[in-house]
């Protein structure tokens, strides 16, 4: 009698889906978070709210990950880098990824429970945009701007865990989120357009034929100049906000040194190859993780 063949083990399918082995999309997540969680804290954080964004980022990203894997699926298989993604060929079920991502999902709000009801509410906006950026792509002609207001979420939650109270309803958020943090979210939404466009440059061919809309085909040929013009606004507005602060010269440092990788970034992307271009994507973390350092430092050493 001839032996029926076993499916597959899930746990590695579950962790391809949520991209385990390519932690350089949550720790892009990570650094602005952490940033602005120092800058809350006026320094050490604690414990407690370190490891409640540190597991939370991963957690959403990976939930965001079952989500876009689901929308895309059938648009996917059109393009070389994501057609061997587990629902685009099938190796995981639609109902799977849903399921896993709804349990890191809740996962995730578990942790921020256990900060502020400020925190918390933020929480649910920060779900929807998360849950809608996939479909932004049909629709929107720059859709990184609605990604870069996921990805800069964790900025006003991080002042709302730190400097929340124990009041509900929308004046805790008001009270507990300054000007400045939103201001630090909007100069961080110029940073994810300018990585999340080099990601969009390696996909362009493939985009254009399957109709998908991205800041690589809107911009065009001004793709490039435009990269180095989301960078300069991103690093010029947190380096005016972190002065602001009362941030000095360790944290100017930080941003001199992401600066240089930006210009480096410029040669790695000017000549549009995949390579180069998803290559500068990849990297980008070390970019935020220098804002990062600078700030920690910076608070560290006063």
């Amino acid at each position: 009698m001839q032996a029926t063949a076993s499916p597959p083990p899930r746990l590695p399918l579950y962790l391809d889906l949520i991209r385990f082995s390519r932690p350089a999309g949550w720790l892009l997540l990570l650094w602005p978070t952490l940033a602005a969680l120092w800058i809350a804290a006026d320094g050490w954080p604690g414990w407690h709210l370190l490891i409640v964004f540190v597991a939370g980022t991963v957690l959403m990203r990976s939930a965001g990950c079952c989500v876009n894997d689901v929308a895309d699926r059938d648009f996917d298989r059109h393009v070389k880098r994501t057609a061997q993604r587990p629902v685009t060929r099938g190796a995981v079920s639609v109902r799977e990824a849903l399921a896993l991502g709804a349990a890191l999902a809740f996962a995730a709000f578990c942790l921020v429970l256990t900060t502020t009801p400020a925190a918390v509410l933020l929480s649910f906006g920060g779900l929807a945009v998360t849950l809608a950026y996939p479909y932004a792509k049909r629709y929107v002609a720059m859709p990184q701007t609605v990604l870069g207001v996921a990805f800069s979420f964790g900025i006003p939650m991080a002042f709302a865990a730190a400097l929340g109270g124990t009041d509900w309803g929308l004046g805790a958020i008001a009270a507990a989120v300054p000007p400045q943090a939103w201001w630090l979210m909007a100069g961080n939404l110029f940073w994810v357009l300018a990585y999340d466009t080099e990601y969009a440059m390696v996909d362009r061919d493939d985009d254009l034929k399957i109709g998908m809309k991205t800041s690589a085909i809107t911009l065009g040929r001004l793709d490039v100049p435009a990269v180095m013009l989301f960078y300069a606004t991103y690093l010029a507005s947190w380096a005016a906000l972190g002065l602001s602060l009362g941030l000095g010269r360790v944290f100017l440092l930080g941003i001199a040194l992401a600066a240089a990788q930006a210009l480096w970034h410029f040669g790695l992307i000017r000549e549009r190859t995949r390579e180069g271009c998803f290559k500068a994507f990849r990297l980008n973390h070390w970019l935020g993780f220098s804002v990062f350092a600078g700030v920690a430092l910076d608070l560290a050493l006063r």
